[in-house]
């Protein structure tokens, strides 16, 4: 959990510094960063849940 945390984190600092980029430039390339980080994060959690929830059954499960 402290990986998907540290993701979140990361990605949070480099979407904020990409908007504040933009903001100050107007140049659409941040915006794109923004939203490419936006949608890694989204994709890494979800597999990373995915996971968490495939070894939950695989240990349960005899």
């Amino acid at each position: 959990m402290w990986l998907l945390r540290l993701l979140a984190v990361l990605t949070a600092i480099v979407v904020a510094g990409a908007l504040l980029a933009w903001l100050l430039t107007r140049d659409r390339r941040y915006l794109m960063l923004a939203r490419r980080s936006s949608l890694f994060i989204l994709i890494a959690a979800a597999v990373f849940l995915a996971l968490l929830a495939l070894e939950r059954v695989a240990l349960i499960s005899p």
